[in-house]
């Protein structure tokens, strides 16, 4: 497992603070799942390809709604 040092502002570290108390994490808790968050977003290949197929589509996806 890999380690990782960054460096916040005072208010940043602040902020993320205020929004571990409010949402009963710790920062690191919270940075990790941003983390996860980003990276697992769809890489741009898959979000083109599903841009193409809902265009595509999209008379039939009326159609069935």
């Amino acid at each position: 497992m890999a380690t990782l040092t960054i460096s916040l502002s005072d208010e940043e570290m602040r902020r993320l603070e205020m929004l571990g108390k409010r949402e009963d994490l710790t920062v690191e808790q919270m940075v990790h799942l941003a983390i996860h968050d980003f990276i697992g977003q769809p890489d741009d290949t898959f979000r083109a390809a599903a841009k193409r197929v809902m265009e595509k589509n999209t008379e039939l996806y009326r159609r069935l709604s």
